[in-house]
């Protein structure tokens, strides 16, 4: 019986993505139905799936609050602010969410699927890899949008 992965032959580029988190990150960028998606790899289907979005309203408390404390995670935000010329603008923020305390298989399997990830949902501003909240902070998300 031939193995095969949801996206091509290459299995060593990462999980597979999932339609709906295409559709979901599609949404958030183009539509801005959504502050945030987190998004968790699904072993069993060799994916990575959405696990809870956030609506316009939930703010970067609600978000950082969604992540889990022991567990690797990717999360998109779409963060608004005003310009120091006085213009809204936004950006989206990738998180790769890689806390100390979870285990090390999930670490690996997140380190190894972000690059396919992220090519497959094209169109972040920026990114960040979090090990714990201080990194992934609201201050750090102004400094670098500004």
């Amino acid at each position: 019986m031939a193995f095969r992965t949801a996206r091509g032959p290459n299995a060593s580029s990462g999980m597979g993505v999932a339609d709906h988190s295409r559709s979901a990150f599609l949404e958030l960028q183009r539509k801005k139905m959504h502050r945030y998606v987190i998004f968790k790899i699904d072993e069993k289907k060799k994916e990575v799936v959405v696990e809870k979005t956030g609506s316009p309203a939930e703010s970067y408390d609600d978000f950082a609050a969604s992540l889990p404390e022991n567990d690797c995670r990717y999360a998109v935000y779409d963060f608004d602010f005003v310009t120091s010329e006085n213009c809204q603008k936004s950006k989206i923020f990738f998180i790769a969410w890689s806390p100390s305390t979870s285990r090390i298989r999930a670490k690996m399997l997140y380190a190894t699927s972000k690059d396919r990830f992220k090519r497959e949902l094209d169109g972040f501003h920026y990114e960040i890899q979090a090990t714990d909240p201080t990194e992934m902070d609201l201050e750090v998300i102004r400094d670098r949008a500004s």
